[in-house]
């Protein structure tokens, strides 16, 4: 079934570009996140900004969305750059085909404000993790958007576009501190739409 993410695949980057410094800081730091050699699955990937930059430091990044469109899009981008570590796969974000434990770092770049229950993702994603792994969760936080940015934001709500939370720091700390998963850390970067990094460490299996 075609989707609005379908649609709009062609034009993504050139959107993502009008908020590009929070997004160019935001790549960089969730590379920097990537543990050397991990096993990483980015869910929600879009045209794979976030694969990648952990492709850098990863063994293998599984880049995974449900538009096809949106893959086609990101497999150029790695065939462009000639990596050899990462793979491609339809994912749903609230419901992963993934053994428990399976990846050493998890990404879910900006899809959880876009989420009726945003919770059952996390879970999902907390759940696919390894012991001694890590989730990062970059999310747009238009909560804390200015004047201008929100004005770009209906323009996209008029071609379809739609989010169910409008999180600010201190509400996103907050909703993923009551899942109850384990400390939360929380990265703010600046700018036209800020981006918020969660990360959550899942403790390692006692020996």
């Amino acid at each position: 079934m075609s989707t609005f993410w379908d649609h709009v695949a062609g034009l993504y980057d050139l959107f993502e570009w009008s908020n590009r410094k929070v997004n160019a800081a935001a790549r960089a730091r969730v590379g920097s996140l990537i543990p050397a050699g991990a096993r990483v699955l980015d869910c929600a990937a879009g045209t794979g900004e976030f694969s990648l930059a952990a492709a850098k430091r990863a063994k293998s990044v599984l880049c995974t969305d449900q538009s096809e469109a949106m893959l086609d899009r990101a497999r150029k981008k790695v065939q462009k750059r000639g990596l050899t570590n990462v793979g491609f796969a339809s994912r749903d974000v609230t419901a992963l085909p993934d053994p428990d434990g399976s990846f050493d770092a998890v990404i879910a770049g900006n899809v959880l404000h876009l989420l009726d229950a945003p919770e059952i993702a996390v879970r999902e994603l907390w759940r696919v993790t390894a012991p001694g792994g890590r989730l990062i969760l970059p999310t747009y936080l238009q909560g804390k958007t200015g004047a201008a940015y929100g004005s770009m934001i209906k323009i996209y709500q008029g071609v379809g576009f739609h989010y169910e939370h409008a999180f600010t720091p201190e509400t996103y700390r907050m909703f993923l501190e009551r899942l109850g998963l384990g400390p939360v850390t929380l990265e703010v970067i600046s700018g036209g739409v800020p981006e918020g990094i969660g990360v959550l460490e899942k403790p390692a299996r006692a020996v």
